[in-house]
């Protein structure tokens, strides 16, 4: 199989047809998607050895604190048997390291939320599906979300795409996400740009929103 051209590539997407700003509306919060133990532990079967994520994701949750929005953290939480996992469960073995009393499940101490944040629990791929997240974000006058998190390629990348399909504007901050091998995370941050979401550094949207 040869390998893709990759000016061929933008130059595809550089038409003026996809890749289109969103800005960031008038009202952001930050969702934090599943910074689990399972994704930064060596001997977990979702071990995706990206430590560097963990001390960007830091600075733009202290970041978001400090300018006071409001801030969502995912889990995901399986019943023993796997049984509220459905298909997704049966596809990806790997999930049973979040079955309910497992360590790994828990969040990792540097990212760990407050009393006062919002912890949604989740089954699947996506923050909003099958929980209360859009009807807190709404609640709260929220237009747009910041997401970060682990995978790029599997929990930001749904709810980035669940983020718009709910009518939110989705900016991800691509320094404060990861997966498991840099092409999946770099073409899903291509994907995510061109269709469905803006996406970013860390530096660049303190930038954009005034330090």
């Amino acid at each position: 199989m040869s390998k893709p051209d990759n000016a061929s590539l933008h130059a595809n997407y550089s038409n003026g047809a996809f890749g289109q700003q969103l800005g960031f509306g008038t009202k952001q919060a930050l969702v934090m998607v599943d910074f689990a133990k399972a994704y930064f532990m060596a001997d977990s079967p979702l071990y995706a050895n990206t430590p560097q994520v963990i001390p960007r994701a830091q600075a733009l949750l202290e970041w978001a604190r400090a300018r006071g929005m409001l801030v969502c953290h995912t889990r995901v939480e399986y019943r023993a048997d796997g049984l509220d996992g459905g298909v997704f469960f049966r596809k990806v073995p790997a999930l049973k390291a979040f079955c309910s009393g497992n360590p790994l499940g828990e969040v990792v101490p540097e990212l760990a939320p407050t009393a006062e944040e919002p912890v949604i629990t989740k089954q699947y791929a996506s923050a909003f599906f099958g929980t209360s997240l859009a009807s807190t974000l709404r609640a709260q006058g929220i237009d747009c979300v910041l997401l970060a998190g682990m995978s790029t390629s599997g929990c930001v990348r749904a709810s980035g795409v669940d983020a718009l399909q709910h009518g939110f504007i989705p900016v991800v901050i691509a320094d404060a996400c990861g997966d498991r091998h840099p092409q999946p995370h770099e073409s899903n941050l291509f994907d995510l740009n061109a269709k469905y979401a803006d996406v970013m550094t860390l530096a660049q949207a303190q930038t954009a929103l005034g330090g």
